[in-house]
């Protein structure tokens, strides 16, 4: 017979059969109160006819399950009440394999050609798994069901896992369910009266219903830990808690929170004690852009009353000024302060050797947990020519000590944002190139028209929509060629500064050898808990994504450090709902939450309240009256959705409305709060007002003045 005719006629068995189900209410039959009403009868026909009820039964079951139609759980609690614990398990037990095998066959035979030849290309990894794993998987949703079994069944009889292997993983893995509904049947059935709801081996019964789930989360979670670690032996001793990659900003915090608990922690530092931000990131900037702003104040000397300013200053001055800031931040993150808090620090290069070892130059650490926290470095784009010049990146621009005459920032994101308008302040020629269609793409639009023009006021020249193409060089002279519409724009420089991102380091850690896989973002794979595959080891910081700021990466290092000393006990999701950020222009950019972009990319509702900077006191009389605070909130409510702030001091600003939306409350409590006059904190509450005023009572507002008019006479 054909076997698309063979599939019809299934089809049309199927279809019958669950049509006259519900046709003829075959439901009702299948329900704790038919049984109840019925109980007597039953008890009768199964003490004179035990063999043939017990057959009828197991037709049943497998009926109903083979068909995926609801009923299963309660014929389970009605077998135990009606045969008894010993034979209802038996009963059961095969009956709910058998069916659920049946209607993974039908499955299979109906629509797994046309799944795979449909979307073959898209499951080739999901087959992949299936085939590895596919057993394992099958298993923890047979013991803890994420999905209706049903849907279990028909979902898996599409992938390759063989027909055997889903019958067997099924008996075994749904036994200990049917166990604990059996016997919740058993005590159902002895209910003759009232008082017999309150009986204690009833309410235990039910109870284990209602425990069973996280006793079957927790023996999954064991029996996975085993399998991924039975591979590699444990240690019968260990010399440390934990072991932390790195002595970034990731690697410093979670090294602290093992010390203060008093776990022996080990924390291993190739290079230099604080990271990035410390020695090339976020300290060397900030005090760069000091200087900055110092100047641009001087050139702004008649917006203060003063006829003339001139600052005199070399160059080399202003950048040993930042290595003498950063000098006197290092102790925070010194080797002695993490020694004298119980670190013990090693410097050296680590690499993963297992799940409990890490090798540091050649000597083995032995370790019950370890967090990766190696950081990241400034991604280079594989531009032609780039390799003939002495480029710089956000690592390197701190080792000149001459201005530029012509400099190129290639990247229009917070880094190279941050870096242009600086270098403009101190006088060089600047050609800021992004390829996108805005500088600070991930902001409104509003917001990156607004540092445009503020960069192109102080001289920047800004090149959106350009692509770097290639780096010429003919002679001394150095140049830039990048695609605009199609046509070539030369751009000619003396420095270059690439300032296009960063990308994780996980090169040389011995995560490959381990299996431990990385995600298209080049961050490593890890859960919401930052496990990796293996529940030792552990990930935070900018190798473990999707942030990439100094905060994040402390904020994460609280998850990892803890879950890694404490997750054979309990473990905490790390939180992700209120990340704020800033970029460090002049105006500064501070967010947190949602911006109209993203609301509008997920589909959000929203509404706008916004407040102009130039309408704040302080603001004008600082002479920063640019800039603007906008919320967004959930349409007729005053809960913030997120918000966006563009003015001076926005970075400080943002932490109100960071603690709104942490803690859960809106723009009214906002409004309720003293402000000191003149700040430019005020322009917080001056926003909650120009909220309040939109959302204002009209209609009582309009009786009150009836209300007023009345009294007056």
């Amino acid at each position: 017979m054909n076997k698309n005719v063979s599939r019809l006629i299934l089809v049309a068995v199927v279809a019958i059969l669950a049509y006259g189900f519900f046709a003829f209410d075959l439901q009702t039959y299948l329900s704790l109160e038919y049984f109840k009403d019925q109980q007597r009868a039953f008890e009768a026909y199964n003490a004179e006819h035990r063999i043939l009820a017990a057959t009828i039964y197991f037709i049943v079951y497998v009926a109903v399950t083979g068909l995926s139609l609801p009923g299963a759980a309660v014929l389970t609690l009605i077998g135990g009440a009606l045969f008894g614990f010993g034979l209802t398990l038996l009963l059961v037990s095969f009956a709910s394999s058998i069916g659920a095998t049946l209607a993974f066959l039908v499955s299979r035979f109906l629509l797994r050609d046309y799944v795979q030849t449909r979307f073959g290309e898209r499951l080739t990894a999901i087959n992949a798994g299936i085939e590895k794993d596919g057993a394992f998987y099958l298993f923890t949703l047979r013991l803890v069901p994420l999905f209706p079994f049903f849907v279990i069944n028909l979902v898996m009889g599409l992938t390759p896992i063989r027909t055997w292997v889903f019958y067997l993983v099924s008996q075994v893995g749904m036994f200990a369910g049917t166990v604990v509904y059996v016997n919740a049947g058993t005590q159902l059935g002895q209910i003759e009266m009232p008082g017999d709801i309150l009986s204690w081996p009833l309410l235990l019964s039910f109870s284990l219903l209602g425990i069973f789930p996280l006793l079957a989360k927790w023996a999954v979670a064991a029996i996975k830990k085993h399998q991924i670690l039975r591979a590699w032996p444990k240690p019968a001793k260990f010399d440390y808690n934990l072991v932390v990659i790195g002595a970034g900003s990731a690697g410093l915090v979670s090294a602290y929170i093992a010390a203060a608990v008093k776990a022996r922690v080990a924390l291993i530092e190739k290079h230099q004690m604080g990271g990035d931000c410390l020695n090339t990131g976020c300290v060397p900037s900030k005090a760069l852009l000091r200087s900055a702003k110092l100047l641009a104040n001087a050139r702004r000397a008649t917006d203060f009353g003063f006829k003339r300013a001139d600052i005199e200053f070399d160059f080399a001055d202003v950048m040993q000024r930042i290595q003498d800031v950063i000098k006197r931040i290092e102790p925070h993150d010194s080797v002695e302060r993490y020694t004298s808090l119980g670190v013990e620090c090693i410097s050296g290069e680590a690499r993963i050797t297992s799940p409990y070892t890490v090798e540091v130059d050649g000597r083995i650490l032995t370790t019950r947990g370890i967090v990766v926290a190696s950081g990241g470095s400034p991604f280079v784009p594989p531009i032609e020519g780039l390799e003939q010049i002495e480029y710089h990146t956000s690592d390197t621009i701190w080792s000149l000590r001459e201005l530029p005459a012509r400099m190129v920032v290639l990247g229009g994101g917070p880094i190279g944002s941050e870096l242009t308008q600086a270098f403009a302040r101190f006088g060089a020629a600047v050609t800021q190139v992004e390829m996108m269609p805005r500088i600070l793409l991930r902001e409104d639009a509003e917001v990156s028209q607004l540092v445009r023009e503020r960069f192109e006021a102080e001289g920047v020249t800004v090149l959106t929509d350009h692509r770097a193409a290639r780096v010429e060089v003919e002679g001394a002279e150095k140049t830039l060629v990048c695609v605009h519409d199609g046509h070539e724009v030369r751009v000619p420089f003396d420095v270059l500064l690439v300032a296009v991102g960063r990308r994780a380091h996980t090169e040389g850690l011995g995560l490959q050898s381990l299996g431990i896989g990385l995600t298209r973002q080049g961050t490593v794979e890890a859960d919401e808990y930052l496990q990796t595959r293996y529940p030792t080891i552990y990930c935070a910081g900018d190798v473990a994504g999707p942030y990439q700021f100094t905060h994040t990466a402390a904020h994460q290092a609280w998850f990892a450090s803890v879950n890694a000393l404490f997750g054979s006990f309990k473990r905490f999701k790390a939180d992700y709902r209120v990340v704020p950020w800033a970029t460090f222009t002049d105006p500064e950019v501070a967010r947190v939450g949602l911006n109209e972009l993203t609301a509008q990319e997920l589909g959000v509702d929203y509404e706008v309240t916004r407040y102009g900077i130039d309408d704040l006191d302080r603001a004008i009389a600082d002479s920063e009256a640019d800039g603007f605070v906008k919320v967004l909130t959930k349409p007729g409510s005053d809960k913030l959705l997120g918000a966006t702030i563009v003015a001076s001091h926005s970075g400080e600003l943002i932490g109100e409305f960071i603690a709104a939306m942490k803690h859960g409350y809106g723009l009214n409590k906002i409004l309720g709060t003293i402000h000191i006059y003149p700040t430019f904190s005020e322009a917080n509450k001056y926003l909650a007002g120009e909220w309040k005023r939109a959302h204002a009572p009209a209609r009582v507002l309009d009786w009150l003045g009836r209300f007023h008019a009345w009294r007056r006479g």
